[in-house]
């Protein structure tokens, strides 16, 4: 088999912050450690302030998940067996019989070109004897002799097979009741027979039971143009095995069904069920053969494994997250609509930070973190609680982070000052980038909602960009047909948060913050994305009757 790929993939929630890619990283490092194959994984481009926390503690970023479904790279597949469009149909039968699989017909670039089955070849040995006469009219002289084991004793350089084939295997020289003319002849270790299948324009000898060719015969051969091969088959199997010496060129299958290895199963399934054959080619980037895939092969593909974290909302999560094998869910957030066929972990529990519930279970695996790891975890957290300041944060993540500060031999407060000022710094981020720096989008009745939050140690340095700041918010409602759209930026030295908001349904954000403005940065006392934000939000929609 090709590529088998049943890895868990551990994934985070869309627009990734810090608590989401530090939780995939370091849940997905758990479950190496229980002995499973699992990858961390992201859903969008990593933010600064979560760049700089992996550079720090030295690791790699995710591997981007574009779509929970599997792709024909990502499941079984038969191996491909290639032959050159010179291959012969007797060389490509034997290799069929051992395989028991179609042949790839590809040029030197390795380009598919066409396929060879068992129908194929099957349609020569059974087919009409048109057909076989139309091929040998094709075929190279060379070819002939190859396919019997023989010799090629003489070729002319302009040769004339019509295709049909006489047997003249006797012992009499009177071969006056046949015509020869330009017909490919089997014969015996006769001379006689031999110069007179030439003088009748034979186009080509074979002749078997002999191992030399009389030196007048040659002559005679050249002078007339007519070919001579020893067969090294005898008389039956050289009749037989003449007729699969023709290339594969002129009877593979050229009107070919085939896929990319980046489709999704589900899609090939549904073409496969509209097509009648077995075997279908697999190509890569470069449109080399990847693989064969038949109907067993989907049929039989299992989903891919997936491992929710930081959220549990299908608007936050990877295309198709219904579609997949669901594991567990690790979470800090309120109840959303993931659901599944089957019971799953679903692990929600009241703290500041998914890194601390990640912490929690490599305690309860008894599994001891390196000071990489608690480094990552710690920072982590510190991201996701403000420094232990947000309404959010509980003593459970109070303690986990001076625990894991300790491991990694951390000043927590100097890795809040870094991460705040290092780590959310403005000078390299694009209107975007600030947008969407951590972004989570929600749907409160029937209001489409995002709401984005990003913290600095000093906000006032949002202050010079505010007015193109907003036309970009806007911009960018429009674009994703928001109806709201709200940034906080969060002080870590005041404790409070500067509101700008955009969409056609905007008052639901002026109703929700007294005295709210873009003309200028208003600061409240709110710092929670999840307990003081949503909830007004949610409060003022229910109370306008929507």
């Amino acid at each position: 088999m090709l590529n088998t790929n049943q890895a868990i993939h551990v994934t985070g929630h869309k627009h990734p912050d810090s608590d989401t890619i530090c939780s995939a990283i370091a849940y997905a490092n758990l479950k190496r450690k229980q002995g499973l194959e699992a990858i961390a994984c992201r859903l969008g481009e990593v933010n600064h302030e979560t760049r700089y926390i992996l550079e720090r503690f030295g690791f790699e970023e995710p591997k981007v998940l574009s779509d929970a479904r599997m792709t024909l790279s990502e499941i079984d597949l038969d191996e491909p067996i290639t032959i050159s469009p010179e291959t012969t149909i007797f060389e490509a039968w034997q290799i069929i019989q051992n395989e028991k699989r179609a042949l790839v017909v590809v040029d030197q670039n390795q380009r598919v070109l066409g396929l060879v089955t068992n129908s194929n070849l099957s349609s020569i040995a059974m087919g009409d004897t048109a057909k076989s006469i139309e091929l040998l009219q094709k075929t190279p002289i060379s070819y002939i002799a190859q396919t019997l084991g023989g010799t090629l004793v003489y070729e002319p350089e302009t040769p004339r097979l019509n295709g049909k084939v006489s047997i003249i295997a006797v012992a009499e020289h009177k071969l006056e009741n046949y015509e020869l003319s330009d017909r490919t002849v089997i014969l015996g270790n006769d001379t006689e027979a031999q110069l007179q299948a030439i003088e009748k324009n034979a186009a080509c000898l074979v002749v078997v039971w002999t191992k030399k060719i009389s030196d007048l015969v040659i002559a005679k051969a050249k002078e007339k143009g007519c070919a001579i091969i020893i067969s090294g088959q005898g008389t039956l199997n050289t009749s037989r095995y003449l007729y699969y010496s023709t290339p594969v060129r002129f009877i593979m299958s050229t009107e070919l069904l085939s896929f990319q290895r980046s489709e999704y199963v589900d899609d090939v399934l549904a073409k496969l069920l509209k097509s009648r054959y077995r075997s279908y080619p697999v190509l890569d980037e470069k449109r080399h053969v990847y693989g064969l895939i038949s109907r067993f092969h989907l049929l039989n593909a299992r989903k891919k494994k997936i491992i929710l974290v930081d959220h549990n909302e299908v608007s936050q999560s990877v295309d198709a997250v219904l579609e997949s094998d669901l594991l567990e869910v690790i979470d800090h957030h309120r109840i959303g609509d993931i659901t599944t066929s089957k019971p799953i972990m679903f692990r929600n529990q009241l703290v500041g930070s998914t890194c601390t519930i990640i912490a929690q279970l490599y305690d309860e695996a008894r599994i001891p973190l390196d000071g990489k790891m608690a480094g990552l975890l710690c920072a982590a957290i510190i991201s996701d609680t403000l420094n232990f300041k947000s309404p959010t944060t509980t003593p459970t993540d109070i303690n986990t982070g001076q625990r894991l500060a300790r491991i990694a031999q951390l000043n927590t407060e100097d890795l809040a000052k870094d991460l705040f000022t290092h780590g959310s710094g403005l000078k390299d981020k694009s209107i975007e980038d600030i947008i969407e720096n951590d972004i989570k989008e929600f749907t409160l009745g029937k209001y489409k909602v995002m709401v984005g939050q990003m913290s600095l140690y000093d906000v006032e340095v949002i202050e010079p960009i505010r007015i193109e700041l907003i036309k970009g918010m806007q911009t960018y409602a429009d674009d994703k047909r928001l109806d709201v759209l709200i940034l906080l930026f969060t002080g870590l030295e005041n404790n409070k948060s500067a509101i700008l908001y955009a969409g056609k349904e905007s008052w639901i954000a002026t109703d929700a913050f007294d005295g709210i403005t873009n003309d200028k940065l208003v600061y409240y006392d709110v710092i929670s994305r999840k307990k003081q934000v949503m909830p007004r939000l949610s409060a003022i929609i229910e109370e306008n009757g929507h």
